[in-house]
């Protein structure tokens, strides 16, 4: 897989999988763009772990609504054409139905929401318009296990998922012409700062036995499926929704 002197916007770039996703795209040779929405210690130090290339930092929630276009805009100042955006950025809170006030239940799918799905449909937007004057392109959507196997803890963010999963197979249809691939990968629970603050040290243990691997999946595993997704070579598996999970959940 060869990306040199492609120019890629990665969202929720700071850390995690999306760090990870960074330093592959440029490890290969990539031009990246980091989008992060208030870590600035955690982009600068993404950013340092760059090999030498052309990257920079865009700051800004890609949730609110005004957002996606001005990131597209700004980064195509920079870099003239996008060949790959990776729509990493998502937001997971815990909001059991018979445990929240419902004032805490709307405010939970409204942010999981506009952040998990309502921002991707708007980035995928802008982006696809670039794109196609470029004659071709590369989306890449992260989603999860919870879109198949559902999320009683966070109902918001399984569903989120689920809507994601299907932007991304109906807009992979209307893409098609215009030589842009739209791929999906789905992780499991992913050994990242964010999965270990969200559990206890019971759920993490019960959670390291769903996989007969007895761990969580490396960040560096994930963005590796990235990559493929996002490679060349990948176009005709556009719709595809590959899962990273560890045979932790088998769908059909």
């Amino acid at each position: 897989m060869e990306f040199k002197n492609k120019n890629v916007l990665i969202t929720g770039g700071s850390k995690g999988i999306g760090r990870a996703t960074a330093i592959a795209f440029a490890n290969k040779g990539a031009n990246v763009a980091i989008n992060y929405k208030s870590d600035d210690l955690g982009a600068k130090e993404t950013l340092s772990l760059l090999k030498k290339g052309n990257h920079m930092l865009l700051k800004g929630d890609v949730s609110d609504e005004g957002v996606p276009e001005v990131l597209i805009n700004d980064f195509i100042k920079k870099y003239k054409t996008l060949d790959v955006l990776i729509n990493n950025a998502g937001v997971a809170i815990f909001h059991e139905i018979d445990k929240v006030s419902f004032e805490d239940w709307k405010d939970a799918w409204q942010t999981t929401m506009n952040t998990n799905l309502i921002s991707v449909a708007n980035l995928c937007y802008w982006a696809s318009k670039e794109m196609i004057k470029n004659n071709g392109g590369r989306i890449v959507n992260v989603s999860s296990r919870g879109a198949f196997r559902g999320e009683p803890n966070m109902p918001a963010y399984g569903s989120s998922k689920a809507g994601l999963n299907s932007l991304s197979q109906s807009i992979a249809k209307s893409l098609a012409k215009y030589n842009i691939g739209v791929g999906v990968v789905a992780p499991g629970f992913t050994d990242t700062e964010m999965a270990k603050s969200a559990l206890t040290d019971e759920e993490k243990e019960s959670l390291l036995l769903e996989s007969p691997f007895k761990r969580m999946a490396e960040p560096d595993e994930v963005a590796h499926t990235i990559l493929f997704l996002a490679s060349k070579q990948a176009l005709y598996t556009s719709g595809a929704i590959i899962d990273v999970n560890g045979a932790s959940y088998l769908r059909t």
